[in-house]
C-alpha cells in the first residue's frame, strides 16, 4: 500500500525543466499562475516530497533598519519606510509560496556583503510632493557595470515588463536618478548576484495603488522576478522620453 501511494504521489507531480540552467542543483518548480488570497500575492506551487536547499533570493525593504531615515515622509505621517516594508513582505510570501528561500533584508544589512542569489530586488517609492501630472509611475535600474550585467538586465527588462501588467502604472523612465543607477547594494553582493532596484511608485499621485491595494503592486514584482528566474519573453523596454 506505502509502495503504491508513494508511486501516485511522484506520477501525479511532473517537474518543470525549462529554467534555463538558473536553478541547477535545485528542484525543478513548476510554474502556476499566480493568485491573490487575502490580501496578500502569492503563488501556488507543489509541495517538495523531500527536505531540500531552496533557490535563494533576496528582498530589501528600502530604509529598513537605516538608523532612523525613513526615506520619504508624508504630511499625515506616512513614511516610505513602512510604504516598502508593506510591500517587501508581501513579496516575500508569494516568492515563499512557490518554494524559494526569501531573505527580508535592511537598507544596510550585512548580509548584503557577498550575498549569494538568484537576485536581489530592493523596494522603494518616491516622493510624497506633488511635483507635476507626470509624477506618476515606476522606475527600475539595474547593476549594469558588474559580473552579473547580463542577468541584471535581464531581470531589470522582465520588472518592466511585468509590473505595469498588474498594476497599471506607466514607466517612468526618464526620472532615473544616479542614487538609482550607482545604488550601494550594487558593489555589495557577489558579483555574480544580479541586483536591481524599484521604485514602485510615487507617494502623491500613486498612493492609492500603493497603500490600498499593496498586493498588486506586490503581485507586480513577484511577476517581474518569475519572469526572469524563467527566463520568459519580454518585450522591448521603452525608450526614455527627455
Amino acid at each position: 500500500m506505502v509502495g503504491m501511494a508513494l508511486a501516485t504521489v511522484f506520477t501525479a507531480w511532473t517537474p518543470n525543466t525549462k529554467l534555463s540552467g538558473l536553478l541547477a542543483g535545485f528542484p525543478s518548480l513548476a510554474t502556476p499562475p499566480v493568485a491573490v488570497v487575502q490580501n496578500t500575492a502569492v503563488v501556488n506551487a507543489p509541495t517538495a516530497t523531500a527536505v531540500v536547499s531552496l533557490p535563494r533570493i533576496g528582498i530589501v525593504a528600502g530604509h529598513k533598519g537605516k538608523n532612523g531615515d525613513p526615506g520619504a515622509v508624508c504630511a499625515d505621517g506616512l513614511t516610505e519606510a513602512a510604504v516598502n516594508l508593506d510591500i517587501a513582505t508581501r513579496v516575500k510570501v508569494g516568492l515563499e509560496s512557490a518554494n524559494f528561500q526569501v531573505d527580508l533584508l535592511d537598507e544596510f544589512d550585512p548580509r548584503l556583503e557577498g550575498y549569494d542569489a538568484l537576485a536581489v530586488v530592493s523596494i522603494h517609492n518616491d516622493s510624497c510632493a506633488y511635483i507635476n501630472p507626470e509624477a506618476t509611475g515606476f522606475k527600475v535600474a539595474g547593476a549594469l557595470d558588474g559580473g552579473a550585467r547580463d542577468k541584471s538586465e535581464k531581470l531589470v527588462a522582465c520588472l518592466i515588463d511585468r509590473y505595469p501588467q498588474q498594476t497599471g502604472l506607466k514607466y517612468h523612465s526618464h526620472s532615473v536618478t544616479p542614487d538609482m543607477t550607482n545604488y550601494h547594494s550594487f558593489y555589495e553582493v557577489k558579483p555574480t548576484t544580479p541586483v536591481a532596484i524599484i521604485e514602485t511608485g510615487f507617494l502623491n499621485l500613486d498612493r492609492e495603488i500603493l497603500t490600498q491595494q499593496p498586493y498588486r503592486v506586490a503581485q507586480g514584482v513577484i511577476d517581474g522576478i518569475l519572469c526572469y528566474l524563467l527566463n520568459q519573453p519580454v518585450a522591448p523596454t521603452p525608450t526614455p522620453t527627455p
